[in-house]
């Protein structure tokens, strides 16, 4: 069983279920632990559904975010965290980046998922991007000898874009999730606010998976989800 650590960022409460819950609970399925972290609750510019109720206020509108997410993230087996930031425009301070920076020293996860740097139609996705790339970094260090805390530097890789051709997305990693793809549906399930997303992402994850079998031959496989590796990886062999 892995004991490996997964970190998932997105800059609202409910990327990290369209995105990467399947991986997520493929993760923690096989024993490994999973953080996932939320800039903004998407209070603003992703929670139009709440926003017709009489009477709504803002402060309701993050409550009920973060009770979905939480539950979202519990049916994945993993723990979630909001900083609250604001969104449309998420804002992230450089004492924010430390904050995160000093999370990721805490967890020192193996791998790191977040948003690729390029969103034509989202204006916080970005800026995630720049904070949790830079946060990294901060983490990590030079590779060398520091006069400060660090953590190994984990692999980053950034998950799949709502419009991945305008977003420059290539994926170079796909995640079987075939065998916990209903703990996905379920955490989907969760985000009652965004229902509009969910028919969405379950037929992209069919998708995926047809593009996975082809990749591999192995016609078990019925969904996926895709990545695209910032970094290289390192093997000992091919």
């Amino acid at each position: 069983m892995s004991e490996r650590r997964l970190l998932v960022v997105g800059a609202h409460s409910a990327d990290f279920v369209w995105r990467s819950a399947g991986t997520v609970a493929a993760h923690t399925a096989r024993g490994g632990e999973a953080l996932v972290v939320a800039l903004s609750y998407g209070e603003r510019g992703e929670s139009g559904v709440l926003w017709k109720q009489e009477g709504q206020t803002e402060e309701n509108v993050k409550r009920i975010r973060h009770e979905e997410a939480t539950k979202a993230a519990a049916e994945v087996g993993a723990e979630f965290r909001a900083f609250d930031l604001g969104d449309y425009p998420l804002n992230v301070s450089p004492e924010s980046v430390g904050e995160l920076a000093d999370l990721m020293r805490d967890f020192a996860p193996d791998v790191v998922l977040t948003h690729p740097e390029k969103d034509p139609f989202n204006p916080d996705h970005p800026v995630a991007h720049e904070a949790v790339a830079r946060a990294r970094l901060l983490t990590s260090g030079a590779g060398v000898a520091s006069g400060f805390r660090t953590a190994p530097p984990p692999e980053f890789l950034a998950f799949e874009p709502h419009q991945p051709e305008l977003c420059g997305f290539t994926p170079t990693v796909y995640v079987d999730i075939t065998p916990v793809f209903k703990r996905k549906v379920d955490a989907m399930s969760c985000m009652a606010a965004q229902q509009y997303l969910q028919e969405y992402y379950a037929q992209r994850a069919d998708q995926r998976g047809n593009h996975a079998r082809k990749v591999t031959g192995d016609e078990r496989i019925r969904q996926a989800e895709a990545f695209h590796r910032l970094l290289p990886n390192v093997v000992g062999a091919l």
